[in-house]
C-alpha cells in the first residue's frame, strides 16, 4: 500500500551544519562561495567527515551557484509544481520528496516532507489537469494534486500496469506533451541483447488514463530523459551507448525521436556502426537505423534533459537545452560528471560545458542526474551522488557580489556510501563461513571476468574503503549496466556482500 502525505504544516530545514559564507575573490568582480556539507544521513558514514575534498565548480561567466538541498540521498528526477514546489523522486527510498517553494528568499526550501511513499523504484513524474503521474518501476500511476497547497487530495489510481523491470535499465521516465499524450521512455534489461519483452528499449505513447498505448520508436538502449523544443516541438532524448568496447567507443545519444523510427539498438552503435556482438539485423529489410542528432562522449551517460526559457538568460540560450551527464562507471580515465548546454545552431548542435567540477583528476564528488528550470528562471541540478540539489542562477549585473563570475569552491565530502552503522544481521553471522559461500557464488558467477580481467576492468580493490554492506546489497539487487542481474536470494547476496567486505579488511 501507498502512503500519502498531506500538507498540514511547515517543516523548516534546518542548515546550521551547513554554513555557507561569500568570500570576495579580490581580483576580479566574481565572488567564491565556500560550503561545508556534513556527512549525509543514509548515504555516507561517519568517516566521511574526515574525508573532505575540495571541489571546485565552474558555471559560466554571469552565472552562481549555491546549495539548495542536501540530505537527499539518491535524488534523482526533478519536477517543479505550477506554484514553485520541487519535486524530488527517490527509487532506492521509494518515496516522492516536495521542497516547498522559498517564500523567504533566503535560498532554501521552506518546507520538506513525504508526499508519496511506499512507491517501487519511482523515477519519471510529471502534472496535468490536477494529477499527480508517477512512474514506478513496474507501472504507472496517477493521484489527485493541488499543485497550490502542495497536497495530495484523492487516491492512488493505477493507469499502466504489468511493465516489467527485470535487468538492468528497470527506471521508467513519464511526461505529458502539449498533445495531451502520456509519453514513456523504457530502457533496455541488458548491455546488449535481443529482447523479450518489445516494449523494453523503446518510447512509447498513451492517452492520459493509459489507453490505447503505442511502441512510438524503438532501438532506444536507455532515453532516461527527454523533452520537447519549444520553437519547433520536436522531442529529442537522450540515449546512453554500450559498453565492453573500450574507452571512446560507442558514443552516447540524443536522439530526434519521429514515429516509427528505428535508433539502432543492439545492431548498431553511433553513426549506424554495426555492432560485432549481434551480427546482421534480422529486420533489415523492413528498417533502417537513424543516426543520432548529437554524439556524446562515450559512457558519458546522459540522464535527464530540459529545454530552457532563455528570457531571464543570455541570448546565446535562445535555443538550447541542458542535460546531466551522470558519468563514466567503466573508463580507464573518468569522465562525464557534469551538466553541458546544447545549443541548436544553423551548424548543428554544439556542446558546451555548464556546471561542471565534479570530477577533478579522478577526484569524483558528485554525480548529476536531471535539470529542472523553476518559474523563476533559476535552474536546479539533482546529485544523487552527494544526496544534494544545487541552485545556479544568472544576473545581468556583473558587479553583484552574488555573481559567480565563472566558479565556485565548494567543501563537500568523498561520498563513500559507508554504512553509518553495522547491519543488525552481521552480529551473529559466521563471518567466514558466508566468505567461504560468497567466495564459491563470485567463481561461479565469474565475477572477475569483468572485476579482475578485461581491457578496463573495474577493480573491486580496497572495496570496504569506499563502500559498506547497504550500497553493496543494493547493488547486487539492482545493478547498474552492464552488469547482469543474478539469480540471488536475499542470503546468497549476504554472502556474497561478505566475501567482499569483511574477507578484504580481515
Amino acid at each position: 500500500m501507498r502512503k500519502f502525505f498531506l500538507s498540514l504544516g511547515v517543516v523548516i530545514i534546518l542548515l546550521a551544519s551547513v554554513p555557507a559564507l561569500l568570500v570576495a575573490s579580490g581580483t576580479t568582480s566574481s565572488s567564491t562561495l565556500v560550503m561545508l556539507l556534513s556527512a549525509l544521513p543514509g548515504a555516507s558514514g561517519p568517516q566521511t567527515n574526515k574525508q573532505m575534498i575540495r571541489q571546485r565548480y565552474e558555471v559560466p561567466e554571469g552565472f552562481s551557484i549555491s546549495l539548495y538541498a542536501t540530505d537527499l540521498p539518491k535524488a534523482r528526477f526533478l519536477r517543479f509544481t505550477s506554484a514553485g514546489d520541487l519535486l524530488v523522486s527517490r527509487p532506492h527510498s521509494g518515496d516522492i520528496i516536495l521542497l516547498g517553494r522559498d517564500q523567504d528568499g533566503d535560498g532554501t526550501p521552506d518546507s520538506r516532507e513525504t508526499l508519496v511513499a511506499d512507491l517501487k523504484r519511482p523515477l519519471g513524474m510529471d502534472i496535468i489537469d490536477d494529477w499527480l503521474y508517477i512512474a514506478e518501476s513496474n507501472q504507472i500511476g496517477r493521484i489527485p494534486f493541488d499543485e497550490m497547497s502542495g497536497s495530495i487530495t484523492g487516491e492512488w489510481e493505477p493507469v499502466i500496469t504489468g511493465l516489467t523491470d527485470n535487468g538492468n535499465h528497470w527506471s521508467k521516465t513519464i511526461r505529458i506533451g502539449k498533445d495531451n499524450k502520456l509519453y514513456l521512455a523504457q530502457g533496455s534489461t541488458c548491455n546488449i541483447c535481443t529482447e523479450d519483452d518489445p516494449r523494453r528499449a523503446t518510447m512509447m505513447r498513451f492517452n492520459l488514463d493509459g489507453s490505447e498505448g503505442e511502441i512510438l520508436a524503438t532501438g532506444l538502449r536507455n532515453s532516461v530523459g527527454f523533452d520537447w523544443a519549444p520553437w519547433s516541438g520536436e522531442l529529442f532524448a537522450t540515449d546512453n551507448g554500450r559498453d565492453l568496447m573500450g574507452d571512446n567507443f560507442p558514443p552516447c545519444e540524443l536522439n530526434l525521436i519521429e514515429p516509427g523510427r528505428f535508433y539502432g539498438w543492439p545492431y548498431f552503435n553511433g553513426d549506424n556502426i554495426p555492432d560485432p556482438d549481434m551480427g546482421p539485423d534480422p529486420l533489415a529489410k523492413t528498417r533502417n537505423p537513424t543516426t543520432p542528432a548529437h554524439g556524446f562522449r562515450a559512457h558519458n551517460a546522459p540522464l535527464g534533459m530540459t529545454f530552457l526559457d532563455a528570457s531571464k538568460l543570455p541570448t546565446q540560450y535562445e535555443r538550447s537545452a541542458l542535460a546531466a551527464l551522470h558519468g563514466s562507471w567503466n573508463r580507464s580515465t573518468p569522465d562525464g560528471y557534469k551538466v553541458v548546454s546544447l545549443h541548436w545552431t544553423d551548424e548543428g548542435i554544439e556542446e558546451r560545458d555548464f556546471l561542471s567540477g565534479f570530477n577533478r583528476e579522478g577526484n569524483i564528488s558528485g554525480r548529476p542526474v536531471d535539470v529542472a528550470q523553476g518559474p523563476d528562471g533559476d535552474i536546479f541540478v539533482s546529485d544523487d551522488y552527494a544526496g544534494a540539489i544545487y541552485r545556479v542562477s544568472y544576473s545581468a549585473n556583473v558587479g553583484d557580489s552574488n555573481v559567480n563570475g565563472g566558479s565556485a569552491e565548494l567543501l563537500v565530502p568523498a561520498m563513500n556510501r559507508l554504512d553509518s552503522e553495522p547491519p543488525a544481521w552481521l552480529a551473529d553471522a559466521d563471518l567466514a563461513e558466508m566468505a567461504d559461500e560468497g567466495r564459491e557464488l563470485y567463481q561461479r558467477f565469474q565475477c572477475s571476468s569483468c572485476h579482475g580481467e578485461g581491457e578496463n576492468p573495474k577493480r573491486l580493490d580496497q572495496l570496504s574503503e569506499r563502500m559498506g554492506y547497504t550500497a553493496v546489497l543494493e547493488i547486487l539487487e539492482a545493478p547498474p549496466s552492464p552488469m547482469p542481474l543474478f539469480p540471488l536470494s536475499d542470503a546468497q547476496r549476504r554472502e556474497l556482500a561478505v566475501f567482499l567486505l569483511w574477507q578484504a579488511s580481515n
